[in-house]
């Protein structure tokens, strides 16, 4: 039998107030109705898709035009939301609007407070997509564009999307639950007190390694962290005006946040030309370091209304905007790429940008853009505690993950986009490069790539373009997006001259879109402390206790910042030092995830449909597991840990001064320290992974076997509030809407709404 609540709350409407279900009005509302225009549109976009798939994975000529991405990418996004998201949610989640959803039965006009779903599109949106839609496509571009391009997209729609929509919606039900408190509810002791720990640490890991990006990419920027910095009082401002002086008024302060962040952007230009701007605001690495872990803490104790959710909104509209822009200027300037579908490095372990075999190491290099478990923690955190009603977890879930998955495409096609031969010069290390133009050329030319021949005036001449001194050895992949996306726009609009002005654009534009993922990962990361420190001391749960809140906050806030620290002076570079456990960790995160989802839906007793949450949980455990143990055991330094561990312990006992990229005693000697440390988590990691996998099997077989188990999910508590399901209200919607918008000010439920 299933412990499905469908129609728990459904008898309890307050008979004063219109319908706060779509169905109780209309009931075949949710019926599909095929009409001959929609099924030529389907068919249409079916075609369209199917003859770009054709093109980039069958036709492949020396060169493939850059529209071809972006028609298989919308194609299938479409696609995948209409039918399979929908088939999910018929089958697995069954939404009911009639109950009320934690924002609304535990609203406390802080952590809890119902928002209106665009508004809380933008939130989420801005809080998952951080540095790895950006960064991790470019690096995956080593390895040719065929891999990354079909792990991208169809990683989204089988795993990425239906990670996301399933922990949204479940946590939902459970009160707005973390992850690991989830895992222990439906795991047991053993299963989930390791899950507690593994999603407490890889989140420490996830939230510095965004932070890292962030201040590598405002390092020296006066014009980056005037702009980025603009953004905090605007969301304020944004905050206050909808809850005070213009309550529900989405689409005014949209017009104003939007004209204010285009103001901040052009004014950050402004103010870099000046003389006392640039000593203002030109800070070190270090000082950005300590501003970002004071802004974390301040943004995840303050009422998420005030600056978390106006502020991932206000974002949006540059996450968004902007690469819809890109899409559109790839569509009317039609790029060719000429970088092969699988390039020499696909079958090899030696490739200058990171080091590894296609399998596994592309799935783990390329994460947040098809799969993410850093998503799951978001899903579980902020969002479900500010959703307004179930249906509206599909469009928040597994929309906002499609859209994630269209930022990394065109991640992946700016980088493409890009001479060959610069590509490599600009990723690969400066311990190969020499850090010079003509060590560059050489590096690069000794490769034996097929149609590359890199000369001193190409890389000199970007650079000049592009306003930067140096263009080598530039790794991490944000300046690539940088270049790649300028080398675009420029043919768009403005030429030539303008292409330091995109360069420096697109800068600002990625540390802008990580950080709104480094203040809802704090919060986050505050909600699971209180959720594991409340299984022994129950005060931590409350979430009107403010001091618990900041004792908890401030606990996470030491851990990431710590390691941030730590990757910010080292003197090897920290985004090379930590960004391949920052991967690894993050795919074992998403395994765990899918495992939680696994036992939830097995002990609702939809067997038949176990598949969906299936599949992507046995691909992510293979490739995650197997790069765990290329990265502990594998006896090249390059790829393993603790070869490379011991190939610099033996140098420093030979009394060597300089040994591979470390050039002196003391980065030799964090190479050691570095990789002890990332050894020991990487053992740890896919230890407890396997534990909390090996638990939810177990507990699934039990359910297959009859015993389901008591549900986990909260009481159904009747809702007293209506709102639309998706970003455009349909026909029934809108009457539903209208009958609320008559009822007189004195009937509505007392809640405060965002």
């Amino acid at each position: 039998m299933s412990h499905d609540a469908k129609n728990s709350g459904s008898a309890l409407r307050d008979p004063e107030l219109p319908p706060v279900a779509v169905e109780d009005l209309d009931p075949d509302a949710e019926k599909p109705r095929w009409t001959p225009a929609k099924v030529a549109l389907w068919v249409g976009i079916g075609l369209l898709g199917g003859l770009a798939w054709t093109m980039l994975a069958i036709v492949r000529g020396e060169t493939v035009n850059a529209i071809w991405f972006v028609f298989a990418a919308v194609c299938t996004y479409l696609i995948a939301y209409r039918f399979y998201s929908k088939l999910i949610e018929r089958k697995l989640t069954r939404p009911d609007d009639r109950r009320a959803t934690p924002a609304e039965y535990k609203a406390n006009g802080k952590d809890f407070v119902p928002t209106d779903r665009r508004v809380l599109y933008g939130h989420h949106f801005a809080a998952i997509a951080g540095a790895g839609p950006l960064v991790g496509p470019v690096l995956a571009a080593q390895m040719g564009y065929l891999p990354g391009t079909v792990w991208i997209i169809v990683g989204v729609v089988l795993a990425g999307a239906v990670q996301d929509y399933l922990v949204l919606f479940f946590s939902t039900r459970r009160g707005g639950r973390s992850l690991g408190q989830m895992a222990r509810d439906e795991l047991g002791v053993i299963g989930g007190i390791a899950a507690q720990i593994a999603t407490l640490v890889i989140m420490i890991i996830i939230v510095a390694i965004l932070a890292l990006v962030v201040v590598n990419a405002l390092g020296e920027s006066p014009w980056g962290v005037f702009s980025v910095s603009m953004t905090i009082p605007i969301a304020l401002f944004m905050g206050l005006y909808l809850r005070y002086l213009r309550p529900g008024k989405i689409t005014e302060i949209s017009i104003i946040g939007f004209v204010l962040l285009m103001f901040a952007i052009v004014a950050g230009g402004w103010i870099a030309d000046t003389e006392w701007g640039t000593q203002i605001f030109t800070l070190d690495r270090t000082t950005i370091a300590w501003g970002i872990i004071i802004y974390g803490f301040v943004a995840a104790v303050l009422p998420v209304w005030l600056l978390l959710a106006p502020r991932d909104y206000l974002s949006t509209f540059m996450k968004i905007g902007v690469i819809v822009m890109l899409a559109g200027a790839i569509v009317v300037v039609r790029p060719e790429i000429e970088v092969p579908a699988f390039s020499e490095f696909a079958s090899r372990v030696d490739g200058p940008v990171f080091s590894g075999s296609l399998f596994p190491f592309l799935f783990v290099t390329i994460a947040c853009g098809a799969l993410s478990g850093f998503h799951a923690l978001i899903a579980s955190g902020t969002t479900p505690k500010l959703v307004e009603k179930e249906k509206q977890t599909r469009f928040i879930g597994y929309g906002g993950m499609l859209m994630e998955s269209f930022v990394a495409i065109m991640a992946l096609v700016a980088a493409l986009s890009i001479d060959r031969g610069i590509y490599f010069a600009m990723n690969s290390s400066a311990a190969a490069t020499g850090g010079t133009i003509e060590g560059a050329v050489a590096f690069v030319n000794s490769l034996g790539l097929t149609g590359v021949n890199l000369s001193p005036d190409a890389l000199s001449t970007m650079a000049t373009n592009v306003g930067e001194e140096s263009i080598v050895s530039r790794t991490g992949g944000a300046p690539t997006l940088a270049v790649g996306l300028a080398q675009i726009m420029q043919q768009f609009i403005g030429g030539v001259g303008m292409m330091s002005f995109w360069y420096h654009f697109a800068i600002m534009f990625e540390a802008l879109f990580i950080l709104t993922a480094v203040d809802a990962g704090t919060r986050v990361a505050r909600f699971m402390l209180q959720d594991a420190i409340g299984n022994f001391v129950p005060k931590f749960r409350d979430p009107d206790w403010r001091l618990g809140a900041w004792i908890a906050t401030a606990v996470m806030v030491a851990g990431w910042g710590a390691i941030l620290i730590m990757g910010v002076t080292d003197p090897l570079g920290g985004i090379n030092t930590l960004f391949p456990l920052f991967g690894i960790a993050n795919q074992l995160l998403a395994a765990i995830a899918l495992a939680i989802c696994l036992t939830i839906v097995a002990k609702k007793g939809l067997f038949k449909w176990m598949w969906i949450v299936a599949l992507p949980l046995a691909f992510v455990a293979v490739v995650t597991i197997t790069a765990s143990a290329f990265k502990i055991f594998s006896p090249v330094p390059a790829v393993g840990y603790w070869a490379q561990n011991a190939a610099f312990r033996d140098a420093l006992a030979a009394g060597e001064t300089s040994f591979g990229n470390a050039k002196t005693v003391e980065a030799m000697e964090a190479v050691v320290r570095n990789t002890t440390v990332q050894g020991s988590l990487s053992i740890l990691f896919v230890t407890l992974s396997i534990i909390v996998i090996v638990a939810a099997l177990v507990r699934t077989f039990r359910a297959v076997r009859g015993d389901l188990g008591q549900s986990t999910e909260d009481p159904a508590t009747p809702s007293r509030l209506y709102a639309p399901a998706g970003f455009l209200p349909t026909k029934t919607e809108r009457e539903l809407q209208r009958q609320w918008d008559a009822v007189p000010a004195d009937k509505r439920p007392d809640l405060v709404r965002h």
